[in-house]
């Protein structure tokens, strides 16, 4: 299937992830597994919403915890360049037939949101209240010391042309999976923003919904602690995956689901991307390396289970997927 092209002049100019709202049943139960357990810092909190950030971020937020009735990914959060970018992106939004609104979000200057045309609910800011980052605050240090939101992973029922239009955005691919043969369909790609391997990856899936988002962590023991913390604190039923090493994107990774289930990963050692001749590499859907450089398959929840989002209908996917699954 067709590998999009760079677009380095975008409608609009998006820096980087920055955070995503989640709804969770229990928000003291959920507040102390990241607080706690990971390691992520409180910002602000009430009875309803709770907001975290990470050591090496300024930004106010980049978790954010709402207590509901049903789990569910609420929003995924980028930055924009400034605010003009903003007004740039509701006229893209209008010009191409996609509704969306400016909203009053706390901690964070004008905002818009906007639903994309496969049901994934965005949210795009230009500035946020800034904190003093607490890198050097060892002292407050737990868990497995996140240090940055580094990016969102979705299932998305319409792989390739989720890809396209993400890459009008001007995101850019740097990894991809696809079947083999001829006419090989893409089923999951990695596109950035800030110069590593992604911001945002599209898996091919029963969508819209998140299957992760991702922390930076400094180290890989910083991960491999998480795993004695867990274990320690009653969670080993929520270590889903690894530790281990992808292929793709070269990442040491851990993935945990939360206690509503919403599935986190830990993550460390990517590589740069930021050259605008950065090719992008493929990997054959049959390879085992591309999903644990050491050969192991991930377990069927890997592909099958993730956060829907607010309101939003879940479909099948246009094909499914021949990919290696462990017994």
């Amino acid at each position: 299937m067709p590998v999009p092209q760079h677009v380095f002049e975008p409608p609009f100019n998006i820096i980087r992830s920055s955070h995503v709202v989640l709804d969770v049943t229990d928000l003291k139960l959920s507040r102390e597994f990241y607080e706690t357990t990971v390691g992520m810092h409180v910002e602000d909190a009430d009875d309803k919403v709770v907001y975290l950030r990470a050591a090496e971020e300024h930004q106010h937020h980049s978790l954010v915890l709402r207590k509901a009735a049903v789990p569910a990914c609420a929003r995924l959060g980028f930055k924009v360049g400034n605010d003009k970018d903003l007004d740039k992106a509701a006229t893209f939004l209008s010009e191409n037939g996609l509704a969306y609104a400016f909203v009053d979000q706390a901690f964070q200057a004008r905002t818009l949101q906007f639903t994309d045309p496969f049901g994934f609910q965005i949210e795009l800011y230009a500035s946020m209240d800034r904190r003093p980052h607490l890198l050097r605050r060892y002292d407050l240090y737990r868990g497995c010391h996140p240090q940055r939101l580094d990016h969102f992973n979705v299932f998305a029922a319409e792989v390739q042309d989720t890809v396209d239009f993400y890459a009008r955005l001007g995101f850019r691919l740097t990894e991809y999976a696809e079947e083999d043969g001829p006419n090989g369909r893409i089923a999951a790609a990695w596109m950035h923003r800030k110069g590593n391997v992604h911001d945002f990856a599209i898996t091919n899936g029963k969508g819209p919904r998140l299957h992760h988002f991702a922390y930076w962590t400094p180290t890989a023991m910083n991960i491999i602690h998480l795993c004695d913390v867990m274990a320690s604190q009653g969670f080993v039923k929520n270590i889903e995956r690894g530790p281990g090493r992808h292929g793709i994107s070269n990442a040491f990774f851990l993935y945990v689901r939360d206690p509503d289930g919403h599935r986190l990963e830990l993550y460390t050692s990517d590589y740069f991307t930021g050259d605008h001749d950065h090719e992008p590499l493929r990997w054959s859907l049959r390879d085992p390396r591309r999903q644990t450089l050491w050969g192991a398959p991930a377990p069927r929840s890997w592909f099958e289970q993730g956060s829907p989002f607010s309101g939003q209908a879940v479909r099948e996917p246009k094909f499914v997927a021949d990919v290696l699954v462990a017994d």
